[in-house]
């Protein structure tokens, strides 16, 4: 009589590489915008986006001399992960090649949530296990779901926390059953008036709920990454401006203290509507904070690192040089500040806001 044959014990490799995307002084560069938003990003710079053109920006991107030396690894979007760059090579090989861990975006982005109206959950469920086996044979090593979650008075409402939980938490076992890390990111945006305190009350409900779920789907937390805000008041909020670095990352780690587990070996914040100036101050911050933490303390930006490039870009070839440097320049203060090691006074003359 056949039997079944017993389940494979899981591998070792998520783990280790998990703990290798927060090595010390490194972090993620995340360029997984959607063709939409790409489009937007490129107009205002002047430029039609094409897959050329997207492809030209992120060969620029990824081409940057001495990326790998603060850069662990690149969040990718579906059309990037398959194409080639000029040298004839797949991205994910061009990444590998220089030390880099390639990973990919597998949510579909945000549709309305039935029954909350002003509210979103992330869509992308349907058919991901074959996804993920395809991106894997791409050379994915690790992905990202993101999900949205708006504040005011009532918002977030719990049905809207516990849906995003409930579709982070399958994206998670899905990703760790084809072999990659899953970076869970719900993120508790900057839009609004809300106080700080306000952001720190949703933001911990927020990921309670998450690693709520994530046990139910039995993801194990040591092959997995958190990519959260950091503690904010909104954009309308009378205290933006108003709030010294240090306040930030003390409220955010007391946050984080609460929910998190000691179990994951990181945290990669998200820049969110941040200056590249602020994202990597408040990063410096937190890694400043005199109290050892369980976790490492890094990043996963795109337009904190992007926005200057974009500049000294400008869709022009002989811009490419001149935009490296740029790039290399973000990317190494970002470094710095992932080891509580940044000088804002060896921030560029004229920096250009995010």
């Amino acid at each position: 009589m056949p039997t079944t044959a017993p389940t494979a014990a899981p591998t070792a490799a998520p783990t280790a590489t998990a703990r290798a995307l927060v090595a010390p002084g490194k972090g993620l560069l995340a360029i997984d915008e959607s063709q939409p938003t790409m489009t937007k990003r490129l107009a205002r710079i002047g430029v039609e986006s094409t897959g050329a053109t997207r492809l030209a920006l992120r060969e620029l991107l990824l081409t940057t001399p001495g990326l790998e030396e603060h850069v662990s690894g690149v969040i990718l979007y579906d059309e990037t992960i398959r194409q080639r760059t000029s040298s004839g090579a797949l991205v994910p090989e061009l990444l590998a090649g220089a030390g880099i861990v390639p990973g990919i975006k597998v949510d579909r982005g945000t549709v309305p949530l039935a029954g909350s109206p002003g509210e979103l959950v992330t869509q992308g469920l349907d058919g991901l296990r074959e996804r993920f086996a395809e991106y894997a044979a791409l050379g994915a090593r690790f992905a990202k779901w993101r999900a949205v979650l708006r504040i005011d008075a009532t918002l977030p409402t719990p049905a809207c926390v516990s849906a995003n939980a409930h579709a982070l938490a399958r994206y998670a076992a899905l990703a760790q059953e084809a072999g990659l890390v899953p970076v869970v990111e719900p993120e508790v945006l900057m839009d609004g008036a809300h106080s700080l305190e306000r952001c720190a009350e949703v933001t911990a409900q927020v990921l309670r709920e998450v690693y709520a779920e994530l046990a139910r789907q039995h993801v194990t937390l040591e092959a997995t990454l958190l990519k959260p805000n950091m503690v904010l008041p909104g954009t309308l909020s009378p205290e933006t401006g108003t709030i010294e670095d240090h306040v930030v990352a003390e409220r955010t780690v007391a946050v984080l203290r609460d929910t998190v587990p000691a179990s994951v070996p990181g945290i990669v914040f998200l820049s969110g509507g941040q200056s590249p100036q602020e994202a990597t101050a408040r990063l410096d911050a937190l890694n400043r904070l005199p109290a050892p933490q369980p976790w490492q303390l890094s990043f996963s930006y795109g337009r904190a690192l992007q926005a200057p490039v974009l500049d000294a870009w400008r869709g022009e070839p002989a811009n490419v040089a001149a935009a490296q440097a740029v790039l290399a320049e973000r990317a190494r203060l970002t470094g710095a500040a992932r080891r509580g090691r940044y000088d804002r006074a060896s921030e560029p003359a004229a920096p250009v806001a995010g």
